[in-house]
């Protein structure tokens, strides 16, 4: 593959450090249903914005994913670009429905699964749009609400599921000009550690002005009863304000800030002024968790599902 950053190319995190929630609220119509349970429908329009995109996984137990809306990224990585998904995980992506399908009770169920030879497959759903974006001095909100693999301990061991953004130049080219193309992490986990990652992915790599291969990291945030039931993972990117501004929460919650000036505004501008796509996957293994003494290893748990309830992306003129 010719490229000039090492084959880490995404979520390379080294290490991390547990930091604790901080408070800020923000107004954006946060659903009334229970932690443990799912919702079945995408919550209202917050006042101001359009809906763009949405999908609630209503269906038949064990139905197939809407195809029209999301496609499947198979194998070990992109044609063309870095092996392992360029992050040294495991598993073989398929578009297997033992991987992923609905649950019936109006989640999507994503499901990293070991073979008797001890292989692993899982699935990478990525939307076929990506044009998911802010229009100049407006918003774009993404909010997704997840209930992370329950699972934990040396059960957990490489467990690595995720909900993601990538700028949209990254899938003709296979993700080879990450990071300057722009990553948005709303939410990860490793090794079943009832907590959360939010980071946003940019410039050059290894170094440059988003400290690669580590990014712009909120930290460890604790997350507790992320394993055992849903909660609300929302990206909001503010182009009406100065400095531009991408901000996370955590059950409305308010956990991680950049902004434009943290940088400079050619790295801001290729990071963020353009269309994204976004992704839904459980991988195992690679540099994450292993960063944390992740496996997987024969103790690790097979076919334990990231349930998605919804995902939906709006835009305020």
């Amino acid at each position: 593959m010719a490229i000039s950053v090492p084959t880490i190319l995404r979520r390379g995190r080294i290490v991390r450090t547990l930091a604790v929630t901080s408070v800020g609220l923000l107004a954006i119509g946060v659903v009334a249903t229970m932690p443990g349970s799912a919702s079945a429908s995408v919550p209202p329009t917050p006042a101001g914005y359009h809906l763009v995109f949405s999908d609630d996984f209503t269906g038949a137990a064990w139905a197939n994913v809407d195809t029209s809306k999301w496609q499947f990224a198979t194998g070990h990585g992109y044609p063309g670009g870095a092996g392992n998904w360029g992050t040294g995980e495991v598993e073989n992506m398929t578009s297997n429905n033992a991987n992923a399908h609905l649950d019936g009770s109006g989640s999507l169920g994503i499901k990293a699964i070991k073979d008797a030879a001890g292989n692993w497959t899982s699935a990478r759903l990525e939307t076929r749009r990506t044009d998911f974006a802010a229009p100049a001095g407006g918003k774009l909100k993404v909010d997704a609400r997840i209930q992370q693999p329950n699972v934990s301990g040396a059960a957990a061991a490489g467990y690595w599921p995720a909900f993601w953004m990538l700028g949209a130049a990254a899938r003709p080219a296979a993700a080879t000009n990450w990071p300057g193309v722009g990553e948005i992490d709303l939410m990860e986990d490793i090794n079943g550690r009832s907590s959360e990652f939010a980071t946003l992915h940019c410039g050059v790599a290894p170094g440059g002005p988003c400290n690669e291969f580590n990014g712009l990291g909120s930290g460890e945030k604790g997350c507790g009863g992320c394993q055992t039931g849903y909660h609300r993972y929302t990206m909001l990117y503010d182009r009406s304000v100065s400095p531009e501004r991408l901000a996370w929460y955590l059950d409305g919650v308010n956990i991680h800030n950049v902004y434009a000036n943290q940088m400079p505004a050619a790295t801001w501008n290729a990071a963020v002024h353009h269309g994204f796509y976004l992704i839904a996957n459980v991988a195992m293994g690679g540099s994450f968790p292993g960063a944390f003494g992740g496996g997987p290893t024969g103790a690790t748990k097979s076919g334990v599902p990231m349930l998605i309830d919804y995902v939906a992306v709006w835009t305020s003129p």
